[in-house]
């Protein structure tokens, strides 16, 4: 949903059912809009998707606010909470790496009780060596044993990485996976338009990252959000997905 954030703020019952029409079957959402859990999962309930995700701030992760999460998430049928993003305070160092891996791993023990998973998304300076080591990528998600890999697959491009070493460096991980484009030469390329070589990606998290829901963002467009990410469901559809 963050791929279409702007019609969801204006509308976003009416951007929840040009998807369904488009034929999606879940999304995940980056922000509640104001709503509440209860009128988030009726809206998709009467249109028949599923919650496949949430965008989930690692403060609402913490202390008491932990609990409101997860009674949220439960209440809109969602079992995936994935960070977007960390303070660099959390990132920066080999020690801050470390130690928010063991964070995400208390968390994810705590949330693994009623049946929840909690996640890190990754941009594209993850990628990047830590202080002349390993990149931060490797140092988190070696260190957690629990958090699942939401690989943005354009963002690891983009810093340099080929997505499928990690999804095959950290089997079963990858539980969801953001589907971006990464073209050289364009950079409002829809899924199909680029360099990635999609049927490996399918093949290795099909097989090796242990894939429950392929989620597709698009950040860039040459033409309107909605018909953007319709275009590319459509481009999956002709390779099989």
């Amino acid at each position: 949903m963050y791929s279409v954030r702007e019609d969801c703020a204006r509308d976003l019952r009416g951007t929840l059912e040009a998807l369904a029409r488009a034929g999606y079957t879940g999304v995940e959402f980056a922000g509640t809009h104001n709503r509440s859990a209860k009128d988030l999962r009726g809206m998709l309930d009467d249109l028949g998707l599923k919650c496949c995700g949430t965008h989930t701030g690692l403060d609402t992760l913490l202390g008491d606010q932990l609990d409101r999460t997860v009674e949220f998430n439960l209440e809109l049928g969602n079992r995936y909470l994935v960070v977007p993003w960390l303070a660099p305070e959390r990132r920066t160092t080999k020690a801050d790496w470390l130690a928010t891996a063991a964070l995400f791993d208390e968390i994810g023990e705590e949330v693994a009780l009623q049946g929840l998973l909690v996640g890190y998304h990754n941009h594209h300076d993850e990628f990047q060596s830590v202080n002349g080591g390993p990149n931060g990528m490797d140092l988190f998600f070696s260190t957690s044993r629990h958090a699942i890999m939401q690989l943005d697959t354009g963002n690891a491009m983009h810093g340099g990485a080929d997505p499928l070493t990690y999804l095959r460096r950290y089997p079963g991980r990858a539980i969801t996976v953001h589907l971006k484009e990464y073209a050289a030469s364009d950079e409002l390329a829809l899924i199909g338009e680029g360099d990635m070589d999609w049927q490996s990606v399918f093949d290795v998290c099909e097989t090796t990252g242990g894939t429950e829901w392929y989620i597709v963002e698009q950040e860039s467009y040459k033409v309107p959000p909605v018909e953007a990410v319709k275009r590319c469901l459509e481009a999956l559809h002709r390779m099989g997905k």
